[in-house]
């Protein structure tokens, strides 16, 4: 083995890695592994930029454009709707039609498209016939991954494999040439599934909607039914007058403001600058039981009592500012989890970064270097914050100074435990609502009342007692809020006039993130879908379950079905939004399809031209694609928004590495191996385990990085066995397309994963046996459309 080989392979190793942990995204994987061939010599300047300009790299982003003007002008869905019609409302017969749709239209769309289109399609059809969307979409996604198997560009793999044989020296394969093999796998996929399914796909998936009862029966899946009670103020309430953004009560109990009704007129999703007067009556979504919580520290700050500071034992505890330091280890880290008061005996009660003054909520911001902590503290807490490598400029500030930075300056206030057992083992540090309220619990003095009875600063394990006293700072207006939340009358039979849903002021969707959404990673706080769609999220259904708490702070994920309330005419909206996939529309999306003649007379172009050697597929793409801006069937933004980059950036990212497998030797080197394992059984052995590696490696490789990577040891192998490499070829790419045993294998599947309520084990049942019976098929069929040849 030489030194290029070993660092190659080592690269190779590497970049495996970092593809199934996941540590960093697929295509910074890709840039990074084509740089660092780049700097070690092993490809040069000209060949590790040469994926860019790669024929099948261009060829698949001008597929993805061309996909999006067959599904803008309206042709594809044309085409799945009307070829559904037949199908009746036999499960079988609907899966067979849905399997053929959908795998007919990858024969030519690209088939990540296909699965987004025919997604709502399906959900559709599962409302009308009343059959569960368990039992439809993973036959559809598995259909377009079948259907992918057939054409030149029905799968990047296809254009790969193609490429890879061409660059070589080989003849390509041609437009049609997988499809003898890949048509005896789609019809042998569809058998199959038809025949087990009723016993391998999940029989309760999400609730079966019929369009009369979808609405209730939505909400009753995510459990929305059973979580909405009202709220009513009394006349001389505390919280009159103040904003409802305010008075926190989303954030600290968990709760959706879904209406507000006063003097008999109800206004839905009331603003949060929106004013509370007495008697009011809000309908809100959560839990009862989180908003008995928050009512439990409100009837704290009923008890409580503004005491000048020399008049409370908790005086000796001073205020304390402390600055951030530039090598600080706490930068980055919430302020929840910094455990100042275990470390330092000091609290956080407000932080000062950039001119502006933080005093709510301080558990869930991160710390920067420069900012400016004001710290609640014991007599030690100085000397402590000095000795720390974590905080630069501490001290004590002046009158003047608190006034200058901090004003309004949080009080001392002194509250006695309610004798009850509702209050025993409450916990004194770490409530979301001290948190939000800007409350801090100074000391803890014994319930008799004496001033030596001071405990001082508790200790988190530290819970409260009936009848003892507490020290608390903060501001007098939120313990007011508290006060207000306190005399809260809660009602869980609501008013005919708060019933928003049947009198049909506030509809419901279900929608899952679109194949390129930019949304994905997002927390729900940070998409903040009240601010921009004027909608409220409501609940997430991820891998089977549903997650309706602390849904601020959920991450939204390819694969994650959730549901979002609002006004109909907001609810339409979504139809239109490219980052979401409306599953369940209130009004159906109106394509105009004037221009579907014209898509479809340009995508006949490009195949009749490809077919006839005009021009090659590459070529034939891009001008489609001009063509398709040109004559309006979608715009240059619409067409660059079609593009998944992060594909197009992975491809050709990797591609160098399959140069550099073939010029170091290390693709020889691990062709070698195989032959050495294989070789003495004969050619269609070798193909055979080159099938079963790939097949396998698709749980948890990207499928265009494993055909880079398999391509060149294929074609070194073929070489050493003296054949022609053709066959070899063809059943790498058909076990790089046939992605059916895992959730991550493709993103159609992550796409079913949600609306479909399916677990990571439901692929494996259905998909497992499928994988089986195509690789058995194609063995069956290698011989016969692509026999061994001499090389």
């Amino acid at each position: 083995m030489t030194a290029d080989i070993a660092l190659t392979l080592a690269i190779l190793i590497g970049s495996l890695v970092l593809f199934v942990t996941e540590v960093i995204r697929m295509d910074l994987v890709a840039l990074l592994v084509l740089g660092i061939l780049a700097v070690t010599g092993l490809a040069t300047p000209t060949e590790a930029l040469s994926g860019f300009g790669n024929p099948a790299v261009v060829t698949v982003w001008a597929m993805f454009i061309l996909s999006e003007g067959l599904t803008r002008t309206g042709i594809a869905s044309l085409l799945g709707r009307q070829v559904m019609r037949i199908a009746g409302r036999r499960e079988a017969a609907l899966i067979v039609v849905i399997m053929l749709t959908s795998g007919g239209l990858s024969f030519f769309m690209n088939n990540i498209g296909v699965a987004a289109l025919m997604l709502p399609v399906v959900i559709e059809i599962s409302r009308r016939t009343e059959v569960s969307p368990s039992r439809l979409l993973m036959p559809m996604a598995f259909g377009t991954l079948l259907g992918g198997l057939t054409t030149l560009f029905g799968t990047p793999a296809n254009l790969l494999v193609s490429v890879a044989l061409d660059q070589a020296g080989h003849v390509p394969f041609g437009l049609f040439d997988y499809m003898p093999v890949g048509l005896g796998a789609v019809a042998a996929g569809v058998v199959f599934i038809v025949v087990f399914s009723r016993w391998l796909l999940p029989a309760a998936g999400p609730a079966t909607l019929s369009p009369q009862r979808s609405q209730r029966a939505l909400r009753q899946r995510y459990g929305l039914q059973d979580r909405i009670f009202s709220l009513r103020l009394p006349p001389t309430s505390a919280l009159a007058g103040m904003a409802l953004g305010d008075i926190h009560i989303e954030a600290a109990a968990g709760l959706t403001i879904i209406a507000l009704e006063r003097n008999g007129k109800i206004e839905t999703l009331p603003s949060r600058r929106h004013r509370l007067q007495g008697g009011d009556k809000l309908l809100v979504q959560g839990r009862l039981d989180h908003f008995e919580d928050t009512r439990r520290w409100s009837e704290l700050a009923v008890a409580t009592e503004i005491v000048p500071p020399q008049d409370l034992p908790g005086a000796t505890m001073p205020l304390l500012e402390a600055t951030i330091a530039p090598d600080s280890n706490l930068i980055s880290t919430l302020v929840g989890e910094t455990n100042l008061r275990g470390r330092f005996g000091a609290d956080v009660l407000a932080i000062a970064r950039a001119g502006n003054v933080r005093r709510k909520n301080l558990g869930r911001i991160a710390l920067r270097e420069g900012d400016r902590l004001l710290l609640q503290g014991t007599a030690a807490a100085i000397a402590a914050l000095k000795d720390s490598n974590d905080f630069q400029d501490v001290g004590e500030p002046g009158a003047e100074a608190l006034q200058d930075s901090w004003d309004p300056v949080p009080d001392l206030f002194m509250t006695r435990v309610p004798a009850a057992p509702a209050f025993d083992g409450m916990s004194l540090v770490g409530s979301r609502t001290a948190d939000i309220f800007g409350l801090c619990v100074v000391a803890r003095l014994d319930g008799n009342g004496d001033d030596d009875g001071e405990r001082g600063m508790p200790d988190d394990p530290q819970v409260l007692h009936g009848g003892e006293r507490l020290l608390i700072r903060g501001h007098n207006l939120e313990l007011n809020i508290l006060r207000g939340l306190c005399e809260l009358v809660v009602d869980e039979s609501i008013s005919p006039n708060l019933n928003v849903f049947d009198a049909d002021r506030i509809a419901t969707v279900e929608a899952t993130l679109a194949p390129r959404s930019e949304l994905v990673g997002q927390s729900v706080a940070d998409i903040n879908f009240r601010e921009r769609f004027g909608l409220e999220f409501a609940g997430i259904w991820r891998a089977g379950s549903v997650l309706l708490d602390d849904l601020d702070h959920q991450t939204i994920e390819f694969g994650d079905a959730f549901v979002l309330l609002g006004p109909r005419q907001k609810l339409v909206l979504l139809n239109t939004e490219s980052d979401l996939l409306v599953l369940t529309p209130i009004s159906p999306d109106v394509t105009d399809t004037s221009r579907a003649p014209i898509a479809a007379a340009i995508m006949l172009g490009v195949v009749a031209s490809v077919l006839s050697g005009w021009m090659p597929i590459s070529i034939a793409a891009i001008s489609g694609v001009t063509l398709m801006v040109v004559s309006g069937c979608l715009s240059m933004e619409q067409a660059y928004r079609a593009i998944d980059w992060r594909a197009v950036v992975l491809i050709a990212g990797m591609l160098p590495l399959g140069i550099a497998m073939q010029e170091s030797g290390a693709a020889q080197y691990l062709a070698s191996l195989a032959m050495d394992a294989l070789g003495d059984s004969g050619p269609w052995t070798v193909i055979i385990g080159l099938y079963v590696v790939t097949a396998a490696s698709t749980m948890i490789i990207p499928t265009v990085a494993l055909v880079v990577l398999m391509s060149p040891i294929a074609l070194s192998a073929c070489a050493e066995l003296g054949i022609a490499p053709q066959t070899a070829m063809m059943g790498i790419a058909m076990a790089a397309s046939a992605s059916f045993t895992s959730p991550i294998s493709h993103p159609a599947n992550v796409l079913i994963m949600g609306p479909g309520g399916y677990r990571f084990s439901d692929y494996i049942k259905l998909g497992g046996p499928l994988t089986i019976i195509v690789f058995i098929v194609v063995m069956l069929l290698l011989p016969i459309f692509w026999p061994l040849q001499p090389a």
